[in-house]
């Protein structure tokens, strides 16, 4: 399933669009699966860098109260740490702090699928451009193409962090898990 999902983005003369509404097809089925294993087993396996991110930002698309219009950025992701809720519903007795750290590792993912697809290696932006045009593009040594949302300082990162504590704290009313500590100190 994922390598035709990857080849179905791949074939598109646009694979930002093809990857766009693959994730708008997928999106449902992702919500309604039951554990988390499987949501991480299914979401890491992702051969597309690309529409894992499209798929993530839906994600957290879905569980801000107010979504944002932001193109995908590193401030949109930003965004979403400051402004989502638990992502999914649960049918089991999860605790409220595995909720969060849930959120807050695939939140690491997107941001990780993003750096490969954005920023990671000098012809990463071009996985959003067709096949044909990535040769053109290569030949040319083009640079990748930054969004305006991805000029963030250390401050913006301090004060969302800081921001993110206080709201979990609380909804916990409890000490941090060291596993929430972690995955903010891998995020930062």
């Amino acid at each position: 399933l994922q390598r035709m999902l990857s080849i179905a983005v791949e074939v598109d003369k646009s694979p930002n669009c093809s990857s766009c509404r693959i994730a708008d097809v997928i999106f449902p089925f992702v919500l309604n699966i039951p554990l988390r294993s499987q949501r991480e087993a299914f979401l890491n396996t992702m051969e597309s860098q690309l529409l894992r991110c499209k798929v993530l930002e839906l994600l957290f698309q879905h569980s801000c109260d107010v979504p944002t219009t932001l193109p995908l950025s590193l401030a949109k992701i930003l965004y979403f740490l400051s402004h989502s809720s638990v992502l999914l519903q649960y049918q089991d007795e999860t605790a409220t702090w595995q909720r969060w750290d849930e959120m807050l590792q695939y939140l690491s993912l997107l941001l990780m699928s993003y750096q490969n697809v954005i920023l990671a290696f000098p012809l990463a932006d071009h996985l959003r451009s067709s096949l044909n045009d990535r040769m053109d593009l290569i030949i040319q040594k083009a640079k990748p193409k930054l969004q305006d949302g991805d000029d963030i300082s250390h401050l913006d990162i301090q004060l969302k962090i800081e921001d993110f504590i206080s709201r979990m704290q609380q909804v916990l009313e409890q000490p941090f898990p060291l596993q929430i500590m972690e995955k903010l100190c891998m995020l930062r």
